[in-house]
């Protein structure tokens, strides 16, 4: 019997160190706050949790517990609010730099505002209050916001564990999506980042099917899996959480590199400096501590109704498909076909492409359509995709010209090719024509069927 235990024992250590040789061992909190950044979670808890969107705290860029002022703004629904609160902001600003300009030249504060101020600095030296006068920032508050982003995050928060801890993730990596999109699948950020987990297309492409028919960076489930498979891969390879969590915000390469450089996340966050680490990147793990504890606290609170998950039935396509012909088969609104497939895109739901082959669908989960499911007829079904037409810009061309001698609007123009805000093209550049383009000419417009020179079939 003792011979029996002594190679049970055996075969456990065995097995442990196989296990420990593949993944790096997590030693203490995988979420630790760092005394370093102490200041930076507790400033951002109180952006999440105190402070609304009508609010602008102006504070150090560098130093987090130092707060100048918080700027009451109006309504952004009001009429000419941008302009209106970037005045106000403008002009609290200024009356912060005079006063640290005023410290900066030797100056005694009298006022209770310059008394204030000049005890914020721990260190009352001049070249601090210089530094200071030009490292003012300005952050709108979140606290209405974040509590939006909860009460939708119950529709996904369960799926979305689920997924994680089937990829051997960390629970608490579901809250990731409060600092990235609030838990909106539809939400887009100004560097053409989308979806829950606000991929960029470059690389969301190493994960995901995007292009003019299918972006799966706005599917809940799909994205979820994606950005699994690209956090275990940055923890595979910085063995930090912290350093993990920051990869995805600043890139997996520069955080090796500095990593390399620099070892702990500790002294990354001290030393490092780079052209693209900079306040966005070096605050990102502190801004998910914050979100994570903010989102726990909401939990416990019985006043607040989250929404719930909505039930789906999923048909795998067999073929290429009209979205208004499945519509109408299952008796599918317009509205909730949209709502349960948000990775299809406009021409799909407005029949200028068809759904593509292989696609996962999701219907209403009701005793009607899973009986439906069962006897899908082949007649629903197309063997190909629509084409899809380009042209090739000349000299002389623009994106106003283009639109109208095919008859399409300039945004959905700009749209199908990803066009800048400039709509800069170039000539000999193959322009995508958004689906069933009209060729206008001699007062008088046909549909465009083929382009032979140029028209390429697409999945």
């Amino acid at each position: 019997m003792f011979s029996a235990l002594k190679k049970n024992l055996l075969c456990f250590s065995l097995i442990a160190a196989i296990l420990s040789a593949a993944l790096p061992a997590m030693a203490g909190p995988r979420f630790p706050i760092f005394p370093v950044i102490k200041s930076n979670v507790n400033f951002w808890e109180k952006v999440y949790s105190t402070y609304s969107t009508r609010q602008g705290i102006l504070h150090d860029k560098e130093d987090l517990d130092i707060i100048y002022t918080v700027v009451n703004l109006v309504d952004w629904n009001t009429p000419g609010a941008a302009r209106i609160n970037k005045q106000l902001v403008k002009i609290a600003r200024q009356r912060y730099k005079s006063i640290l300009s005023s410290l900066a030249e030797g100056n005694t504060p009298t006022s209770k505002d310059e008394i204030r101020i000049a005890a914020l600095f721990k260190k009352n030296r001049h070249p601090s209050f210089r530094r200071a006068r030009d490292n003012i920032r300005l952050q709108i508050g979140q606290k209405d916001r974040f509590l939006t982003g909860f009460i939708r995050s119950g529709a996904y928060l369960s799926s979305i564990k689920r997924i994680l801890r089937a990829k051997g993730l960390p629970a608490e990596l579901a809250y990731l999506p409060h600092v990235e999109s609030s838990f909106n699948p539809k939400a887009y950020s100004k560097v053409a980042a989308a979806g829950l987990w606000q991929f960029t297309r470059a690389t969301g492409r190493q994960y995901l099917t995007i292009n003019d028919v299918i972006d799966e960076r706005l599917d809940v489930y799909l994205s979820t899996q994606a950005a699994a498979q690209f956090l275990r891969e940055n923890y595979r390879q910085l063995s930090s959480w912290p350093l993990a969590l920051t990869a995805y915000n600043y890139g997996r390469a520069g955080m090796v590199r500095a990593s390399e450089q620099l070892g702990s996340y500790e002294k990354i966050f001290i030393s490092h400096n780079s052209k693209i680490f900079k306040f966005a990147s070096k605050n990102f793990y502190s801004e998910f501590l914050a979100a994570l504890r903010v989102a726990k606290k909401l939990e416990k609170n019985p006043q607040i109704i989250q929404d719930r998950p909505r039930a789906s039935a999923t048909l795998r396509l067999k073929g290429f498909a009209k979205a208004s012909s499945l519509r109408k088969y299952f008796r599918v609104s317009r509205q909730d076909f949209a709502l349960l497939n948000p990775a299809l895109r406009a021409p799909v739901l407005k029949g200028k492409k068809y759904v593509p082959k292989g696609y996962l669908l999701r219907l209403p989960a009701t005793q009607y359509i899973r009986k439906k499911i069962k006897t899908v007829p082949p007649s629903l079904f197309h063997s190909r995709q629509t084409r899809t037409l380009f042209y090739k810009v000349r000299r002389g061309d623009t994106v106003s010209s283009i639109a109208r001698k095919y008859h399409v609007r300039q945004k959905e123009l700009i749209r199908a090719n990803h066009l800048n805000r400039k709509r800069t093209i170039h000539p000999g550049q193959k322009l995508r024509i958004p689906a069933r383009g009209r060729l206008v000419a001699s007062g008088r417009s046909k549909t465009i069927r083929t382009l032979k020179a140029t028209a390429k079939r697409r999945p």
